[in-house]
């Protein structure tokens, strides 16, 4: 799993979940849905995260148990993260909830924790991955 953050060096993540890498300069001056946009589409699997929510570190957990190599944007690390925040729940149409974790597969948007638990649970989630080239089994 690789984390992107706003350090330009790359170091080891603690706990094991990958690499902490810079987001390119470039994306800071973009309005934050060109942002999700371009970010969302440059990995098979990109979750878009906080570091201290439960429900982020449960679907962390649940794509890496299927052997799947997300990119995950910690929002609480990126000085623009409110601002990608805002544009989350633009996108799935909240008012005032917090919006992560937000899944996009194949650069198309899942939805929240709600619906990737409903596509695993039902069964569609597998498909999404490997149409992705995310999951080769």
């Amino acid at each position: 799993m690789q984390y992107h953050m706003q350090q330009e060096a790359a170091t080891k993540a603690a706990g094991g979940w990958g690499y902490y890498m810079g987001v390119p300069m470039n994306m800071r001056v973009v309005d934050p849905l060109e942002r999700v946009a371009r970010l969302a589409s440059e990995s098979a699997v990109v979750i878009f995260s906080v570091s201290s929510c439960c429900m982020c570190h449960a679907v962390k957990t649940l794509f890496c148990g299927m052997g799947v190599n997300p990119t995950v944007y910690e929002l609480d690390h990126d000085p623009r993260g409110v601002d990608i925040q805002r544009a989350l729940m633009r996108l799935l149409g909240l008012a005032s909830s917090p919006p992560v974790p937000v899944v996009f597969i194949g650069g198309k948007l899942v939805g929240a924790m709600d619906s990737v638990m409903a596509s695993h649970i039902n069964g569609s989630l597998v498909p999404l991955l490997k149409d992705a080239g995310a999951l080769w089994l």
